[in-house]
């Protein structure tokens, strides 16, 4: 055999076991959680159905003919906020379809998830505690965390809060400020709790300022997001703001760290869609869409 035959036949076998190795490589990055969600075609979103404008029920949405989501599972065209369109674009920039499910947020910041989401996109705050279960992306938006009260509370300052019951959602950063357990840099914090308040827990902090407008008498003050305060005065439910911003919030996607699949490549993906759509103002666009105002950046 000639010298440039064997030169040839040397290169032919180093490009067999190259293609060999690659291809060994990507049935092992088939084998993680990114993987399989690519290969589902679907990403599974835990989100809130009722916290308006971040995410919330679409009365007339629906569902599309084409889609990959299964029966039990809700799409894009039955939610809307800002939330759904942060989750179905980067499902988009994954390459795969978004699909929603709804379980309680307490299920959701516990961690452990046993595989039934692979994400969750619902406005969490990223916390001490929660980063002890969960991995987190970078933050998409902040929010002030707000008090409120029925208009005709007679209450005029946060002291005015000591030692009456306050309405939060169960197992929220507000639930945990109120106790004294919130878990975020100290710079975050704008105003200290009041004193000795009665934490009146509710499935989600939406349903405090619905609850006022029914009727209830038990509470007049309540703690959410500023922009679920601002939702809610604009639909006309009888509430005001109390003060300025308790805390500021940095919330993020979140991935459990005991999915049964490796999740590294997963929040990879997921941190560099979310840093490329700060870059190109997909986020901030659809900040002033859902909010009037641009939260993608820290105050």
């Amino acid at each position: 055999m000639s010298a440039s035959r064997k030169r040839l036949s040397l290169v032919l076998s180093f490009v067999v076991l190259l293609s060999l190795l690659l291809a060994a490589c990507q049935q092992a990055t088939a084998d993680d959680l990114l993987g399989q969600i690519k290969t589902r075609g679907t990403i599974r979103i835990s989100t809130d159905p009722n916290y308006a404008p971040q995410s919330s029920l679409v009365a007339a949405g629906q569902r599309a003919a084409n889609t990959k989501c299964a029966a039990d599972q809700l799409t894009a065209g039955q939610l809307e906020g800002f939330d759904i369109d942060t989750a179905a674009e980067v499902a988009k920039r994954l390459g795969v379809e978004a699909c929603f499910v709804t379980p309680t947020w307490d299920t959701i910041t516990a961690g452990s998830w046993g595989g039934q989401w692979d994400v969750s996109v619902g406005s969490m705050t990223i916390t001490k505690p929660r980063q002890q279960v969960l991995f987190f992306s970078p933050g998409y938006y902040f929010t002030p965390a707000q008090f409120a009260v029925a208009k005709d509370s007679g209450i005029n300052t946060l002291a005015d809060l000591n030692g009456r019951p306050v309405c939060v959602g169960s197992s929220t950063t507000y639930e945990d400020y109120l106790n004294g357990k919130l878990g975020i840099p100290d710079s975050d914090i704008k105003a200290p709790a009041p004193m000795g308040v009665q934490v009146v827990s509710l499935e989600t902090d939406a349903e405090c300022a619905q609850s006022i407008q029914a009727g209830r008498k038990d509470f007049a003050a309540f703690l959410t997001s500023g922009t679920v305060v601002d939702a809610s005065i604009a639909k006309g439910i009888p509430v005001v703001k109390l003060g300025g911003p308790a805390f500021v919030e940095n919330l993020a996607v979140a991935i459990d760290k005991k999915a049964s699949k490796d999740t590294k490549s997963l929040l990879d993906a997921i941190s560099k869609a979310i840093t490329a759509m700060h870059t190109d103002g997909t986020l901030k666009a659809s900040s002033m869409k859902w909010f009037s105002a641009d939260l993608t950046t820290a105050p």
